[in-house]
């Protein structure tokens, strides 16, 4: 008989609790709240199935790439902000050490060490593919209700890339002689639109419009990654500046988080809403896509209707209705059902809070967008599994 996904989580907590835990407390003692919680996280992602392993190559053997790998887990369990409070609690806690992979303290690699396997980490994206997985292996088989999207500053320490210098500008050609009789200041017959002002075009070549006809990966590759600076509007009406990077996810219920991408945090919210809905129809099966109205546009709507969803996005308050933006067509007011769904959108919320205040997605110390995924993506999976064996509770 196959069993449910909660049968299968409930079988793996039994197996925890009754047989895991016991052996560990053996061998390094009493296990408190957070390293259960390290054990269990280590037990579910499939770290060592993208771990390449460096036995039998020709040379000195590189430091073990799997054990470091679930230190970086641990770090962002234990909310750690620098590698180097990471080291120096692998050398005091003898439990941490082991439950890693190390039996003596003086086997720990250095720091630099560690900095070169966390280049090497971002460079094959581990993070990535092991969340991916234990999506495919958790969540593949359920039907989702609703699914959140939204996204979150990500603050950085690094500069902006140096801007192209701009091209000289080229002395104007001499304007042609005002004839005779004509006012001044005021253009001629061929420049001024007859009938007024020319009724609104919505553009046909934007973003959004390319991305219904791209793949995944050139969707993707279009999105802009590097260093930028931001700005949203808060809930007081204030704007608020940043310099760094935009998170985006897509969250399930139960606060699971699907997929995600990383992007400049000049980047709308509405030109990762397409390759982000993509990605997620990929791995799971859902019913509803909820957004906020930054998401207001018809390709959006269109494409979550192409997957089989139903889109749930909160409408644009515009000035001038007359005047769609990029063509979409006054939304109507939500239903008391779609009022009622709409309020799923929270729990995205609730997952960056989580994120940033215990899974360390506050405290960036890395530069450059491959790293910073994959710091985000260590705290990703962490919190993907808590909230997964919360099933079970």
């Amino acid at each position: 008989m196959k069993l449910t996904l909660r049968q299968q989580l409930t079988q793996f907590a039994h197996i925890l609790q009754d047989h895991l835990f016991p052996v560990l407390e053996e061998a390094t003692g009493e296990l408190d709240d957070t390293a259960r919680r390290l054990v269990a996280t280590l037990e579910m992602i499939p770290l060592s199935r993208f771990v390449p392993a460096s036995r039998g190559w020709i040379g000195r053997p590189s430091k073990d790439r799997l054990a470091m790998a679930c230190a970086f887990v641990a770090k962002a369990v234990y909310g750690f902000s620098l590698t180097r409070q990471l080291l120096e609690r692998l050398q005091q806690d003898a439990q941490l050490r082991r439950i890693c992979g190390w039996e003596s303290a003086r086997q720990v690699p250095h720091e630099s060490t560690f900095s070169r396997a966390f280049a090497e980490f971002a460079e094959m994206e581990l993070p990535q593919f092991v969340h991916e997985a234990l999506i495919a292996g958790t969540q593949k088989d359920r039907l989702i209700g609703h699914i959140a999207r939204d996204s979150t500053a990500i603050e950085a320490r690094e500069r902006f890339p140096e801007a192209a210098p701009k091209a000289a500008a080229q002395k104007p050609a001499t304007a042609a002689p005002r004839k005779s009789g004509a006012p001044k200041g005021k253009r001629g017959p061929h420049q001024r639109h007859k009938g007024g002002k020319p009724k609104y075009q919505p553009k046909q070549d934007t973003r959004l419009h390319r991305q219904r006809r791209m793949k995944l990966s050139a969707m993707l590759s279009e999105l802009p990654r590097h260093c930028s600076l931001g700005v949203k509007t808060a809930y007081d009406g204030n704007q608020k500046y940043w310099r760094g990077y935009k998170l985006h996810l897509d969250v399930a219920d139960g606060q699971i988080p699907i997929s995600g991408i990383l992007t400049a945090a000049s980047l709308h919210d509405s030109q990762v809403a397409i390759p982000l809905a993509t990605m997620t129809a990929q791995r799971v099966t859902s019913l509803y896509d909820v957004m906020d109205a930054a998401y207001d546009a018809t390709e959006i709507q269109e494409h979550s209707r192409e997957l089989g969803h139903v889109p749930i996005i909160r409408a644009v308050q515009r000035a001038r209705k007359e005047i769609p933006f990029q063509g979409v067509p006054p939304s109507r007011p939500f239903t008391w059902a779609e009022e009622d769904r709409f309020k799923e959108r929270t729990m995205v919320e609730r997952v960056y809070a989580r994120l940033k205040d215990e899974f360390g997605g506050r405290h960036i110390r890395v530069r450059g967008h491959r790293k910073i995924m994959v710091h985000m993506m260590f705290g990703v999976l962490a919190l993907t599994v808590d909230q997964i064996l919360k099933l079970t509770r």
